[in-house]
């Protein structure tokens, strides 16, 4: 007999072998039970799950001569027809290369044909996203009221580039990607059967690498028990499939913690020299750091698919790193496989994002800072004098009332700790004077105005086009005066969202704030209207004394007010 690969010899022949689609299979035998068939299913999600299967299994259910419990038997001859590809009434299209409008006329002129066998006559289109949109349009009829014995199956991995027009008569199934479990669980019947020595730790690597795709874990099984033979290890498969061992991202990951540049580097050229692929390499560094994460912020295992002694690894591993930091590292490594994407030097890559997490300094809580500083300073209090000025006057008056003997060196005096006095102002007590902020000039207005206007209207074009209409007349301290042609852009600008708009946009300009006042140009010339741009007098003759910073901060911090005299 002929070899048959895995995928097709173990492929499911009833609704009940379906692995993963529960959802899908109930539903469609429940239809099949009450008889609430629709003329058109399309079947999406990603490859290998099992939607071409499913349509044929439907197919010859709703034929099938003899069924047992709404799933096919089998063993009629229609059933038989169908799972050898030989039926003359279902019809498995490729969209790919039946995709023209020529082709879907022909389907049409076919369908007003009866089954020659059975109740049904299927078309399963296989990829139909690639249909080019003329074709779509020539099935929208056919499809919309088709005769009662045609029935159609559509399939498609990308089902948003189906048109709504089409998926509007459909009914729509959603087939999701198998877990790990479920893609073990069959595999491991698979080996039984086949007598086929495998361990699930192997066996989590063939799931692994499937991504969700039961075909695709199927044929690395495959693929694998040519290899090994009868008998496969997890070392095998990783040598078979150059796949990066979870014991070198333990590595890197302690390398990271204990700070070695060297070591690091090392290990990037280890990395190379087995010709590991960069990217696969550090998408599984990602997923070791999220192990950790995970193990850490759970304190348990359970969301980390691994073997139960990485498990455990994982589970000591946790404490090297904060969530903080391990976010970071996340964040470096997934910057670095988005790089090597589209670099000319990879390795460059590689080796600059290990240093990045090498240096990478661990994250301090600002809260912990400042329990830290405050401790820090509770603890060094000023040193209280243990005399008093008393006791250094009576022995001074001591000393001066004893004769002196001999010659007397000039000696540099010199205070002991306990003469130390604490003084009765601390520098944190001198108020710190700020410099006055300086406000824009004439100069300064004039010089970016046109900057000023640009970015009003950068991020509102029509309050930044009104401000483009009007022109500046003065500044006088905080005051912009500018000259509005008409009411209208007064009133526009007057409003409080934009007022408010237009002295954050000048704020970002000029370096400070100013106050918006629009003035009509009808009324620029008036004598009212310039005595009000005028500054005022008393603040022409401010005395001089009045703008110091020291005098500056007492009217601030004290609310003091200068008197006339």
């Amino acid at each position: 007999m002929t070899y048959l690969v895995t995928a097709r010899k173990w492929r499911p022949m009833v609704f009940d072998d379906i692995v993963g689609q529960a959802h899908i299979a109930t539903t469609l035998r429940n239809a099949i039970a009450t008889n609430r068939l629709s003329h058109a299913y399309i079947f999406s999600g990603p490859r290998g799950v099992g939607k071409t299967t499913t349509a044929r299994i439907l197919a010859k259910a709703v034929n099938c001569l003899a069924p047992e419990n709404h799933n096919p038997d089998n063993k009629c001859d229609l059933c038989v027809e169908i799972t050898e590809g030989r039926s003359v009434n279902v019809f498995e299209i490729d969209g790919a290369s039946n995709r023209g409008v020529e082709e879907i006329r022909n389907l049409r002129e076919a369908v007003r044909y009866g089954p020659a066998k059975g109740k049904y006559k299927i078309y399963i289109i296989d990829e139909v996203h690639m249909l080019t949109k003329e074709a779509f349009n020539a099935l929208l009829k056919t499809l919309e009221e088709p005769p009662s014995y045609v029935m159609f199956i559509f399939a498609t991995t990308e089902i948003h580039k189906v048109p709504l027009t089409i998926l509007s008569r459909c009914q729509r199934f959603e087939f999701r990607r198998i877990s790990i479990e479920e893609i073990i669980s069959r595999l491991h019947l698979i080996a039984k059967e086949e007598k086929i020595t495998i361990d699930d730790d192997t066996l989590l690597l063939i799931a692994k690498r499937a991504d969700g795709s039961m075909r695709d874990a199927q044929s690395i099984f495959d693929q694998v028990v040519s290899f090994c033979g009868n008998k496969i290890t997890s070392q095998q498969i990783i040598e078979m499939l150059n796949l990066v061992d979870e014991e070198f991202f333990f590595r890197l990951a302690d390398t990271i913690k204990t700070k070695e540049i060297k070591v690091g580097l090392l290990l990037a050229d280890e990395i190379i020299q087995r010709g590991y692929d960069l990217r696969e390499f550090l998408n599984g560094f990602i997923e070791h750091l999220r192990n950790t994460l995970i193990a850490k912020t759970t304190k348990s295992t359970k969301l980390i698919e691994a073997s139960e002694g990485i498990k455990k690894r994982f589970e000591s591993d946790a404490n090297k790193f904060s969530e903080i930091d391990l976010l970071r590292l996340i964040q470096i490594v997934s910057d670095a496989e988005n790089a090597i994407k589209w670099s000319r030097q990879p390795r460059l890559k590689l080796e600059i994002a290990i240093v990045q997490m090498i240096k990478l300094d661990s994250s301090v809580e600002i809260g912990s800072l400042i329990e830290r500083l405050e401790n820090i300073s509770t603890s060094s209090g000023d040193m209280q004098p243990d005399n008093d000025l008393s006791n250094y006057e009576t022995s001074n008056r001591k000393t001066k009332d004893a004769p002196i003997r001999g010659s007397v060196k000039a000696t540099q005096p010199t205070l002991r700790p306990d003469q130390v006095i604490k003084p009765s102002i601390t520098l944190s007590q001198i108020p710190v004077v700020a410099e006055p902020i300086r406000l824009p000039t004439k100069n300064d207005i004039l010089e970016k105005w046109s900057m000023f206007v640009s970015e009003a209207r950068k991020e509102r074009i029509a309050i930044g086009t009104i401000l483009s209409e009007t022109s500046f007349i003065d500044i006088n301290n905080d005051r912009l005066c500018i000259s509005c042609p008409d009411d209208f852009h007064a009133d526009t600008l007057n409003l409080n969202k934009n007022r408010q708009y237009l002295q954050e946009i000048a704020e970002r300009v000029y370096g400070a704030k100013v106050h918006l006042e629009t003035i009509l140009s009808s009324k620029t010339n008036s004598p009212a209207i310039l005595k009000q741009i005028e500054s005022p007098q008393e603040n022409q003759s401010q005395p001089l004394a009045q703008q110091h910073p020291v005098i500056q901060a007492l009217v601030r911090e004290f609310g003091a007010k200068p008197i006339n005299r």
